[in-house]
């Protein structure tokens, strides 16, 4: 089934040097984007991350030092990947957990302006894991009776996960899905506001899911020793764990939330104080 769109989805993977969205950097970023006339458009670009890449990294996405000692870096790439992006929802494979965060810490870090307002997310691995519950590889076999060959490539793996969602589509096509709470629905359709919302399964704050909203819409800490507990009265309880969390290496999107967190509680206080 070929994909409903109203406005580009691009879909895409990145090969990086680890799992760390504060610590770890991009070496290569393939994107594959579907237009609403039913055309494509493939983008790879392999990216020097000015950092060594770990050996036991290189031994599962094959990209070395030497394989990326003369390509540019993110910063000089960067507005090149914007423009390709430009009013496109994003889909992926992880990527609302991973892939997601980790453009977009590149893109802040490098002081470039990529705009989420307005995005849709669509992530194949939600829908399969909530309907199937298998790997990459598993789904490329299970949704399209294909052998994916060169499996963490950048290039190979956005491509399997394009030609995943349409197969997903046609093979959940009025199937029904029951969520927790016995909710009855059915959810997989050729529309990309209802995969975004299908996919989009957690309350993230800040894109890593550092800060949560809890059931009463609160903004509440999603990890440590204050796990659960509202963000604005621990700042101002403890003053010194926002320090903390500043002088850590937590991703930048997560501390501009907090920090918005902080002011939006300061001003609360002060009353006529603005900080604009």
């Amino acid at each position: 089934m070929e994909l409903k769109l109203n406005r580009p989805l691009a879909f895409f993977d990145l090969e990086t040097t680890g799992l760390s969205v504060s610590a770890d950097r991009i070496v290569e970023i393939s994107i594959l984007k579907a237009n609403a006339d039913g055309s494509t458009k493939i983008l790879t670009k392999r990216i020097n991350p000015g950092i060594p890449i770990p050996a036991e990294v290189t031994a599962i996405h094959g990209i070395s030092d030497e394989d990326v000692k003369g390509e540019p870096t993110f910063a000089e790439l960067g507005n090149e990947l914007n423009q390709f992006l430009a009013n496109c929802d994003l889909a992926g494979y992880n990527a609302i957990k991973f892939d997601i965060p980790f453009l977009v810490e590149e893109f802040y870090r490098a002081d470039i302006n990529f705009e989420l307002k307005g995005r849709r997310f669509v992530d194949a691995q939600n829908i399969f894991h909530k309907m199937e519950q298998r790997t990459l590889i598993a789904a490329y076999k299970f949704y399209c009776n294909k052998e994916l060959v060169n499996a963490h490539s950048a290039e190979a793996d956005t491509i399997a996960t394009y030609e995943i969602l349409k197969a997903q589509l046609d093979r959940y096509e009025n199937a029904e899905f029951k969520d927790r709470s016995g909710k009855v629905s059915t959810p997989v359709i050729n529309d990309i506001q209802a995969l975004h919302e299908f996919s989009y399964q957690t309350k993230n704050v800040d894109l890593a899911g550092h800060i949560i909203y809890n059931d009463k819409n609160i903004e509440v800490f999603n990890f440590g020793k204050h796990k659960g507990k509202p963000v604005e009265s621990l700042f101002k309880k403890e003053p010194s764990y926002y320090d903390w969390m500043m002088k850590s290496e937590f991703p930048i999107t997560t501390k501009k939330v907090i920090t918005a967190i902080k002011l939006r509680g300061f001003n609360q206080g002060q009353g006529s104080i603005n900080f604009n």
